[in-house]
């Protein structure tokens, strides 16, 4: 592929959902005409307005595109917009880049490898962390799978979305090394909210209590980004439940494929099921202070707003 600039390079993007829209925002605003795709019209809007092209399929924006950025829910939905009759691949052209940055499973990350070389497309799988803040202020750790030579021809279009850019290895690494991203926050989730708890039923001042904890040994991205939120009440998505428990059962089916015991893992697992359970499946991971303040019998809603 050439240099990456804003005057050779089209850029392609599909799904423009909480974290893709935001993401797919930096490369506009840095000067690449883009072409989009989302399943729900109604969300390219905000892209739409700061010049992006809207198509009607992920066919149409790989035809039109040198590198395809794809964000999506589930690898179903991954599967489908790249590898689908109408998907990317269906209309991809030979020299293009294909990047998925869902996070999705590690062997269908090296399916769509495959396929995608066997028709001279490279394909990149890119998993992020940080949620919709990193999203938004371009601070996103990046995790990378994929040839080394076409990794570094795109990094400067990753550099517009993220301040940790790491090549982990080849095709599926990026989705491996986000399992073990998930598994750090799935345990470290729990202990949030344990010691809001804690700190609820000793009659503390929550706020005044993370002054204390959250820079020392203790703190944690969660702690410092989340704690404030189930404190003010707050469990808008900047990633939601669902999707959370979508990659915990990734990570533990790959777990079971390797005959890895990870309790912590499991009991974040069912502890988001319950969330789930409570109808809260489409808030954000915060909403984990719910499930377990309803098991200790507090109302966290009613006093914390």
């Amino acid at each position: 592929m050439t240099s990456i600039t804003p005057e050779k390079t089209r850029i392609g993007w599909i799904g423009t959902g909480v974290m893709g829209n935001s993401m797919c925002g930096h490369l506009i605003k840095a000067g690449y005409q883009a072409t989009i795709y989302n399943r729900t019209s109604e969300k390219t809007r905000t892209l739409q307005e700061l010049g992006a092209t809207v198509v009607s399929s992920p066919k149409e924006v790989a035809q039109q595109s040198e590198v395809v950025f794809t964000i999506v829910g589930f690898p179903r939905d991954v599967r489908s917009v790249i590898l689908g009759e109408d998907g990317v691949l269906a209309g991809s052209h030979e020299g293009m880049v294909v990047v998925d940055m869902t996070t999705s499973e590690p062997s269908l990350a090296v399916e769509i490898a495959k396929a995608a070389g066997a028709i001279g497309v490279q394909s990149i799988d890119a998993p992020v962390s940080g949620g919709d803040t990193g999203a938004k202020n371009a601070a996103l750790s990046i995790m990378i799978g994929g040839d080394a030579s076409a990794v570094e021809s795109i990094r400067p279009l990753f550099e517009l979305m993220g301040k940790t850019i790491v090549r982990q290895g080849g095709p599926g690494a990026g989705q491996h090394t986000k399992m073990v991203n998930q598994t750090l926050i799935a345990s470290g989730m729990i202990a949030v909210c344990e010691g809001l708890l804690y700190a609820h039923k000793v009659g503390l001042d929550i706020p005044t209590v993370l002054e204390s904890v959250a820079s020392g040994a203790a703190g944690s991205w969660s702690l410092s980004n989340l704690a404030p939120r189930m404190i003010n009440g707050d469990f808008d998505p900047g990633f939601f439940v669902e999707h959370f428990l979508k990659d915990m059962k990734i990570a533990l089916d790959e777990a079971s494929r390797m005959n890895l015991a990870l309790p912590g893992l499991a009991l974040g697992y069912q502890l988001y099921n319950a969330v789930a359970g409570q109808g809260h499946h489409r808030d954000g991971t915060q909403a984990l202070i719910l499930a377990l303040s309803q098991l200790n019998g507090i109302d966290w809603q009613s006093q914390y707003s």
